[in-house]
C-alpha cells in the first residue's frame, strides 16, 4: 500500500461542489439513490450543520495534493449513560474508489480520533454493515468489534 499525499482538514464552505460527489456515493453504497434517495432538503441541512459552530456535527475531508477530495468523515458528539464526558460517533465514512488501499480512510479515521480527544472524550464508535469487508479490514486494524448488533425503528 502506497500512502497518498493529502491533508486532513475541516470542510469549508467553498468545499460543497467536490463534497457532493463524495456524499453521494457513500449514500448510494448503503442504497440511498434514485428513488431512495436522501430528499436534498436533508442533504442541505446537513451541509448547514457542518459549517454552524453551534451544532454538535463536524465534517473532516481529505485533501490530495491537486486540490482534490479523497474522502470525508462526518462524526457527532453526544452524551452518554455510561460515561460523564461525551463520546463521538463517527457516523458516515467514505473514500474515492482510487484513494481506497492508500490510507485515507485511516488518516480519516485518526483525524476523528484527534477531534475526540481535543474534545475531552476518549470514545470513538461507529457502525458499518456486516458485510463491508473492505472497510472492516481496515476497521479491524484501528478500532475493536465489540459484537454489538444494532437495530433501528423509523415510525
Amino acid at each position: 500500500m502506497t500512502a497518498t499525499p493529502m491533508q486532513v482538514r475541516p470542510v469549508q464552505p467553498a468545499d460543497r461542489t467536490a463534497w457532493q460527489p463524495l456524499w453521494d456515493g457513500y449514500n448510494a453504497f448503503y442504497g440511498r439513490a434514485g428513488e431512495t434517495a436522501l430528499p436534498a432538503a436533508v442533504t442541505d441541512t446537513t451541509w448547514a450543520r457542518f459549517l454552524d459552530p453551534a451544532e454538535p456535527v463536524h465534517a473532516l475531508v481529505a485533501e490530495g495534493e491537486a486540490g482534490e477530495l479523497l474522502g470525508l468523515v462526518h462524526y457527532l458528539f453526544h452524551r452518554s449513560t455510561n460515561r460523564i464526558e461525551p463520546v463521538c460517533y463517527l457516523q458516515d465514512l467514505f473514500t474515492t474508489p482510487e484513494a481506497r488501499g492508500h490510507g485515507v480512510g485511516r488518516a480519516l479515521i485518526e483525524a476523528v480520533y484527534a477531534a475526540a480527544l481535543a474534545a475531552g472524550t476518549r470514545r470513538v464508535y461507529w457502525h458499518t454493515q456486516s458485510g463491508n469487508a473492505t472497510a472492516r479490514a481496515l476497521y479491524d486494524q484501528v478500532a475493536r468489534h465489540l459484537g454489538f448488533i444494532v437495530y433501528s425503528h423509523d415510525a
